[in-house]
């Protein structure tokens, strides 16, 4: 094996954290910001790029720092090496509400493909890039989908879904239509593509967006209930206007506060 070869454990329901257990010598690298804990005897390295292989050399690391621009990351990542003489543990925890999945790559061929959000953690030696689309209509109309990320090598990766999360193995012909934001990921035997929702009334006062990501196996899909764009819209919606000032939400009492300060404009 390429990769560490690591032992995990998932905790938590809701708000997940995977904890990673490296032998002496073992490695993880994780996206910056995802750290939680770790045990005394690890040592922290921040890098350019992922550190695999494929990013060797002073150029191969511009390289794997180039790609991560396109995905919308930050040029570096965080390597966690276990320096100690025993077994120690690092964890790392998931942004929002939702699940980690573990994905060993050697059961899918040694390639995986998510959204740019979607990358938690992965074994040193798995190598993060970027997968371009195919197809143009894709690239102009399926927003979330245009550049993605690739996890390949023969290790464990953990990404994370919002909400709960839905796994679909598709058989071979066999389709499926997904809303561009609900797709975590899936295997390298999905074909991808976008599909325009249609119907005037559809379109103008569906709500739903414009576009389906239609999937076609085989392979396996994973899909997220509640993706972060979905969670901050909501957010956005639901705060207090005029200065943070909470006066009971969906009352009467709320209401009449907005008209009696002057927070309701006409």
């Amino acid at each position: 094996m390429t990769s560490h070869e690591i032992d995990y454990r998932i905790y938590g329901e809701e708000m997940q954290f995977v904890e990673i257990e490296l032998d002496p010598q073992e490695g993880v690298v994780a996206e910056a910001g995802s750290f939680m804990m770790m045990d005394d005897g690890i040592k922290m390295e921040t890098i350019f790029g992922d550190g695999s292989q494929k990013d060797s050399g002073f150029f191969g690391k511009i390289l794997g720092a180039g790609k991560r621009i396109l995905t919308g990351e930050s040029l570096f990542m965080t390597a966690f090496y276990n320096d100690f003489t025993g077994k120690r543990n690092v964890s790392f925890a998931s942004p929002y509400p939702g699940k980690i999945i573990p994905i060993d790559l050697t059961e899918f061929r040694g390639k995986f493909i998510c959204q740019k959000d979607a990358f938690l953690c992965a074994a040193k030696g798995v190598s993060i890039g970027i997968e371009f689309s195919k197809k143009l209509g894709r690239g102009l109309f399926g927003g979330e989908g245009f550049i993605m990320q690739k996890l390949e090598g023969d290790g464990m990766a953990f990404v994370h879904a919002g909400g709960t999360m839905a796994k679909k193995v598709l058989q071979a012909g066999e389709t499926m239509k997904v809303d561009t934001g609900c797709l975590v990921g899936f295997t390298q035997g999905v074909d991808y593509d976008i599909e325009f929702v249609g119907g005037i009334k559809n379109t103008v006062f569906g709500g739903e967006g414009l576009f389906f990501a239609k999937l076609q196996g085989p392979g396996t899909v994973y899909i997220q209930s509640l993706p972060f764009s979905r969670l901050a819209g909501r957010v956005l919606a639901s705060a207090p206007r005029g200065g943070g000032k909470d006066k009971g939400e969906g009352s009467i009492l709320g209401g009449l506060g907005d008209l009696l300060d002057g927070d309701n404009r006409f």
